[in-house]
């Protein structure tokens, strides 16, 4: 049973890399690869796993045995510097031969490594994400200067939530109410102490996109993409539910204050000014939301100068030469994914950190949102056209990253076959 024993150290660290991984919300195929991987640095002569968004099977073959084991991995989050870390280190492993010990000693070392940001620095992020959101959700200065104080103070709460390891569509109820009702009592101080009209109600929709699941969301899209339907619906399935929560926190604000969730603003600039800014507020957006994911500073410069260069030409085509929404959408994620390859292949950065909040400002947050509150209060037609439009939406921006992958990458685009594990006839008696 030496051989057998010896596969359990083996298979418990590989097992224990993918946890590491699904907690810091990596996509199931980065997680088998991953372990994969490292199975084979440790001596695993084959290595299979299935994986969910919250759970992983994985059986090992060596040295005539194997060994099947399961894990529950409970902690949802995202940590895209910890991603990279692990993804690096794996990278760093090819050709080699490792000892168990060796690969639990880096792993800890990677484990401690703290987040990077504090609480004031992310919830500044939260608050100027958002504030540029709103700006590119034609947003004026009263809406973004209110998002703004509205996103600082929930992204503060979540994660004092997040901090108690609170339940999730709790904290995002509790969190979108917070930031909606906020955006209210700003506003309506404002028009009480200064006389704005009150024109500027429909951004605090704006307040709570700091909420939005975009990373599990565009991981889960991956997911199905690489017919990982598990891991796919699964971590979908929890996106939705996030979304209704916050939508919830939405229609109960909207209904407690009367609050109405269709714009009646608008700003007119010259398109030279007009441009500009929407370039610099995408950069701030994505820069924004790249920290609130945990990625380092330059990674978060990295994805917001993608962001800067895609969605200004994405509201170009829209706006500009009359393209659908969805075909812009879907052509600005292509040139997303195939710049964060490049730059990838330039750095240590993986694809997904960067090409994610670039591609996350797309995500057509207001229109789902509205569409939950114009559900409750019986507008089903208005609802209707508002969840097509973020339907299209997301399903643009999954085939735009989709096809940038199978451009660039040889596994996306070719199935490779898996050998099919034997045993020799003596371990077969022996179990």
């Amino acid at each position: 049973m030496v051989a057998h024993d010896r596969l359990a150290h083996q298979s418990r660290i590989v097992l224990r890399l993918g946890q590491m991984l699904l907690a810091c919300g990596a996509s199931s195929y980065r997680v088998k690869d991953s372990m994969a991987q490292l199975a084979r640095a440790v001596g695993i002569e084959q290595h299979h796993a299935q994986v969910t968004y919250t759970e992983i099977v994985a059986t090992a073959y060596a040295n005539g045995t194997f060994r099947t084991e399961l894990a529950e991995q409970r902690q949802m989050g995202v940590n895209a510097d910890k991603i990279d870390r692990l993804s690096n280190y794996v990278d760093s492993l090819e050709g080699k031969s490792l000892a168990v010990e060796d690969v639990d000693a880096a792993l800890d070392g990677i484990d401690r490594v703290p987040v990077l940001y504090g609480w004031l620095r992310n919830a500044l992020a939260s608050g100027l994400a958002c504030a540029a959101f709103s700006f590119l959700n034609h947003g004026g200065v009263v809406e973004c200067s209110a998002v703004a104080v509205a996103a600082f103070v929930g992204q503060l709460l979540r994660r004092w939530m997040m901090r108690h390891k609170m339940n999730h569509f709790g904290v995002w109820m509790a969190c979108g109410a917070v930031a909606a009702a906020m955006y209210v009592f700003l506003v309506k101080a404002a028009g009480g102490l200064w006389g704005i009209p009150p024109t500027h109600q429909a951004g605090f929709i704006s307040a709570i996109l700091f909420l939005i699941p975009g990373f599990p969301l565009v991981t889960g899209i991956i997911d199905l993409i690489r017919q990982d339907f598990q891991a796919g619906i699964s971590r979908l399935t929890y996106v939705a539910m996030l979304m209704i929560s916050a939508g919830a926190a939405v229609w109960m604000v909207s209904l407690v204050f009367d609050w109405s969730v269709t714009p009646s603003y608008d700003y007119h600039l010259h398109v030279v000014a007009l441009y500009s800014l929407r370039i610099l507020a995408s950069f701030v957006a994505s820069f924004g939301f790249a920290m609130l994911f945990n990625s380092p500073p330059k990674v978060c410069a990295a994805a917001a100068l993608i962001a800067m260069i895609i969605n200004p030409l994405r509201l170009v085509l829209v706006e500009e030469l009359g393209m659908a929404s969805p075909g812009a959408v879907g052509l600005a994620a292509l040139a997303a994914g195939l710049l964060a390859t490049v730059v990838a292949r330039r750095t240590r950065y993986s694809r997904v950190t960067l090409s994610v909040p670039a591609v996350v400002i797309m995500i057509p947050g207001v229109p789902l949102y509205r569409s939950l509150a114009y559900l409750n209060q019986g507008l089903v037609n208005s609802a209707v056209a508002s969840l097509f439009t973020v339907l299209f939406t997301i399903v643009a921006i999954g085939v735009g990253l989709a096809l940038s992958r199978m451009l660039t990458d040889q596994h996306w685009l070719v199935e490779q076959p898996r050998a099919v594990p034997k045993l020799d006839e003596e371990s077969v008696r022996r179990w």
